[in-house]
C-alpha cells in the first residue's frame, strides 16, 4: 500500500521537473558523493572484520559481531547521538581530532561519510562473513599445498569464489547509505550543499511542496528496488544455482566425454612421454604425534597405501604432514630438508582432497596450471605443461571446461593432474580414484603407476580399494585409532592381514579370538574354531578364512570338516563371475562363502533359507595380533 500511494500521488508530468531542480541535483550529486565514500570505507573495515569473524576464533567473538552489527538494529537517531558523544567537538574523540589534525566531523560532509558507513557497514560485513563461512575451506587448503601463498590464496581463490556475497553486501551497502536519514541529521546536521543529501531534501520538500517529495521519494524507491531485483536475478539466484548445479553425472549433460574419448578411453596423451620435473632424490622421515602416533619413513620412490576404517586416521595423517590440522603434529623431514617449521605453502607437499576441491571460477587447465603459476613459472610454460598433464591423463579435450561442466570422474583427473603438475616432494592422494568408473580408473590407475615409478619423492595413498593397494603400493600403512597396525608389502598385508578390516576389504571373512589350551580359538563373538596351527594359550589372534574355502551344504555334513555351523541366508550378491552369499548363525560370527551360480541354483538358495556351512581346520590362517 505505501508503493501504491506513492505512484498514485505522483505528479507525472511534473516528475522531470521536480528531479531537475537545483536543489535536488545538488542532494542527488552529494548523495552518491556520500554513499559511494560510505561503500569504499566500508570495504576497507567491512571485509577484514567480515575474515576475523568467519576464520578466527577468540575469546568475546559473540560480543564482537554484535557490536558491528549493532547499527542494523539501533534506531538512526540513536546512531547519531552516539557519533556526536564518540567525534563530536564534546566527543571522545572529537577535541583530539580536532587539535591534532584539524578535522571537524559534525556538520561536514566527512561527518555525512561517517554517519552512512556507521549504518551501512553491517551490510557488507553479514553477508560477506556468511559468504566466507561457507566456502569450504579444502579450496583454499589445497591452493595452499599447490604452493600458493596466503595473500595469493586470498586473491586468487577466496575472493573471486566468494565475489557474488561480496558483491550482494556492497550493493545493499550503496543502498543503505544513500538512503540514511537519521543518524545523517543527528550527527552532521542538514547543510545545503555540505551535508544535505537526498533522504534529507525528501524530509524538507514535504512542509513547502508535498508533490516535489513525493516524485523524490519515488527515485529513492525505484533505485532501492532496482538494486534489490538485481541482486536476486545476478547474484542471489546465481550463486546459489552454481552451487547447487556442481559436477554433472558421469556421462551426462555438459560434461560427458565426446565419442571416442569417453571416460575409459585414453586420451589424445596418453603415449606422450612423462613432463619433465625437476631432479632429486626426496626421502621421507616424519614423526607424528597428538591424535596419531607414528613414526614412517620411506626411502625416494617409495608409493604407500594408508588403508583403515573410518575414523582410523587416515586422512588426519594426510593433513599432519600438510601442517594443516591442531589434531596432530608431524616433524617433516624431506631429503635434506626439515620442512617441520615450514607453512603448508613452502613445504613441497601437494595433495588430491576427496572431493577434488577444483577452482570452480577456472578452468580445467587453468587449475591444473595453479600450481606451477604459484612457484613462479612463466604464465605460457605453465599453460604448455599443464595441457601436456591433462593429455596424459584422458581429459585434454576438457581443458576449457569448468568445474561445472566437468562429470565426477573428469573432475577427478583434473585435480590429479593440478597436483602432479605442481611438482611436489611429498605427494598425498585422498582416495584420488573413487569418482572414477572401473574402466576409467584402470586407466587412470595405469598413468598414475608410470609417474610414479619415476618419481623422486614419497606418495601416499588413501585408498579403500584393494585392487589400488596392491597394484600402486609398494607398501601398505594399515592404521587403527591413530596407531600403525601393520606396515608391510601387499603380499604380505594379502597373506597376514593382522585387521579385521583390512581382511574384509580384501573380500575374506575375519574373526577375532584368543587362542585356547585346547588347541581352539575362542572368537570374540560366539563360538570356537579349529585350526591346524593353534597358537600358544591365551594370545591373541586373528582368523583369515578366504570365502571360496566356505562349503555350503543343505543337510548337516559328514567326514573331514571340523568346523561345521547352522546357519540362515541373509543376503545374495554379484562378485564377477560367482555368488558371495552372507550367512549368520547363532554359533559362529557372520559368514561369507562364494559360489558357483550353478551350485547355488542346485542348492535352492534364497534369501532366508536354513542351510549348513564347515571349513576345514587346513583353511585357516591364523594371525597373532
Amino acid at each position: 500500500m505505501p508503493l501504491v500511494g506513492v505512484l498514485a500521488h505522483t505528479e507525472w508530468g511534473d516528475l522531470g521537473t521536480h528531479l531537475t531542480a537545483p536543489g535536488v541535483t545538488q542532494a542527488l550529486k552529494l548523495s552518491l558523493l556520500v554513499s559511494f565514500w560510505a561503500l569504499g570505507l566500508s570495504l576497507v573495515f567491512g571485509v577484514p572484520l567480515a575474515w576475523l569473524l568467519a576464520r578466527v576464533e577468540f575469546r568475546g567473538k559473540a560480543f564482537v559481531r554484535s557490536l558491528v552489527l549493532l547499527p542494523m538494529v539501533l534506531p538512526p537517531t540513536v546512531g547519531g547521538v552516539a557519533l556526536l558523544l564518540g567525534f563530536g567537538r564534546r566527543g571522545l574523540l572529537g577535541p583530539w581530532l580536532e587539535d591534532t589534525f584539524g578535522v571537524v566531523l559534525p556538520f561536514h560532509t566527512s561527518g555525512a561519510v561517517v554517519a552512512a558507513t556507521f549504518v551501512s557497514m553491517p551490510f557488507l560485513v553479514i553477508s560477506l562473513e556468511g559468504a566466507l563461512g561457507g566456502l569450504r575451506p579444502g579450496f583454499e587448503e589445497t591452493a595452499a599445498s599447490l604452493g600458493a601463498s596466503p595473500v595469493r590464496v586470498f586473491l586468487t581463490v577466496t575472493l573471486p569464489m566468494v565475489a557474488p556475497g561480496l558483491a550482494a553486501g556492497a550493493a545493499l551497502t550503496w543502498a543503505r547509505a544513500l538512503g540514511e536519514f537519521g543518524a545523517t541529521i543527528t550527527f552532521a546536521g542538514n547543510l545545503p550543499g555540505t551535508t544535505q543529501t537526498l533522504p534529507l531534501q525528501v524530509y524538507l520538500l514535504l512542509q513547502d511542496s508535498p508533490e516535489a517529495a513525493t516524485s523524490l521519494s519515488l527515485l529513492l524507491l525505484a533505485i532501492a528496488m532496482a538494486v534489490l531485483v538485481g541482486l536476486r536475478g545476478r547474484w542471489t539466484a546465481g550463486a546459489a544455482s552454481a552451487r547447487v548445479r556442481g559436477p554433472v553425472p558421469d556421462g551426462s549433460g555438459a560434461g560427458a566425454e565426446e565419442p571416442g574419448a569417453g571416460d575409459g578411453a585414453p586420451g589424445a596423451g596418453d603415449d606422450h612421454h612423462p613432463v619433465a620435473v625437476p631432479g632429486g632424490k626426496w626421502a621421507l622421515h616424519a614423526d607424528v604425534t597428538g591424535h596419531n602416533e607414528l613414526t614412517l619413513d620411506a626411502e625416494p620412490g617409495t608409493t604407500i597405501a594408508v588403508v583403515g576404517p573410518n575414523g582410523a586416521g587416515k586422512t588426519t595423517l594426510l593433513r599432519a604432514l600438510l601442517g594443516l590440522t591442531p589434531r596432530a603434529h608431524a616433524r617433516l623431514r624431506l631429503g635434506e630438508r626439515d620442512v617441520t617449521g615450514l607453512p603448508p605453502h613452502r613445504r613441497g607437499v601437494a595433495w588430491v582432497p576427496q572431493e577434488g576441491a577444483l577452482f570452480p571460477h577456472l578452468n580445467a587447465l587453468g587449475n591444473t596450471a595453479y600450481g606451477l603459476r604459484a612457484q613462479g613459472v612463466r604464465r605460457a610454460e605453465a599453460r604448455r605443461e599443464a595441457q601436456a598433464w591433462l593429455d596424459r591423463l584422458g581429459v585434454g579435450h576438457l581443458a576449457h571446461r569448468r568445474p561445472a561442466q566437468l562429470s565426477g570422474g573428469q573432475a577427478q583427473r583434473v585435480a590429479l593432474a593440478r597436483a602432479l603438475a605442481a611438482r611436489p616432494r611429498l605427494l598425498l592422494l585422498d582416495e584420488p580414484l573413487a569418482a572414477l568408473d572401473q574402466t576409467t580408473r584402470a586407466h587412470v590407475r595405469h598413468t598414475l603407476r608410470r609417474h610414479l615409478d619415476g618419481f623422486g619423492g614419497v606418495c601416499l595413498i588413501v585408498t579403500h580399494d584393494p585392487v589400488e593397494a596392491v597394484s600402486l603400493a609398494d607398501r601398505v600403512l594399515v592404521l587403527d585409532e591413530g596407531r600403525t597396525l601393520q606396515d608391510a608389502p601387499p603380499a604380505e598385508v594379502t597373506r597376514h592381514p593382522r585387521s579385521p578390516w583390512v581382511a574384509r576389504m580384501l573380500g575374506r571373512n575375519a574373526w577375532p579370538g584368543t587362542a585356547a589350551a585346547d588347541g581352539t580359538l575362542a572368537l570374540a563373538g560366539e563360538g570356537r574354531l579349529v585350526v591346524a596351527d593353534p597358537l600358544e594359550a591365551g594370545a591373541r589372534a586373528l582368523a583369515v578364512i578366504a570365502p571360496e574355502a566356505v562349503s555350503v551344504h543343505r543337510e548337516k555334513p559328514e567326514g573331514s570338516p571340523r568346523n561345521v555351523w547352522p546357519g540362515t541366508v541373509r543376503e545374495i550378491t554379484t562378485a564377477g563371475s560367482r555368488l558371495r552369499v552372507l550367512i549368520t548363525s547363532r554359533a559362529a560370527p557372520d559368514l561369507v562363502a562364494e559360489i558357483t551360480p550353478q551350485a547355488a541354483l542346485e542348492l535352492g538358495l534364497t534369501d532366508g533359507a536354513e542351510i549348513w556351512t564347515s571349513v576345514k581346520a587346513t583353511e585357516v590362517s591364523v594371525v597373532a595380533l
